[in-house]
């Protein structure tokens, strides 16, 4: 995927979980805040097993058709 498409596809996930107004708050806070979204993540990830999230993962997926 290109920028624009990755753009395009994170803005269509927020807004179908989020919705409008909680998507665009989600972007301002994240534009405010001094974020690192890889820092961030590795504290999810060292909270649950590989295991569990490949579990999780595998889930997402069948629910979405990914």
């Amino acid at each position: 995927m290109n920028n624009t498409e990755i753009k395009i596809k994170g803005y269509q996930i927020l807004s179908q979980y989020l919705g409008l107004v909680e998507m665009e708050k989600f972007i301002s806070l994240i534009q405010q805040d001094k974020f690192d979204y890889t820092i961030w993540r590795k504290s999810l990830l060292n909270q649950e097993s590989v295991e569990d999230i490949s579990k999780a993962a595998m889930n997402e997926r069948k629910q979405h058709n990914y």
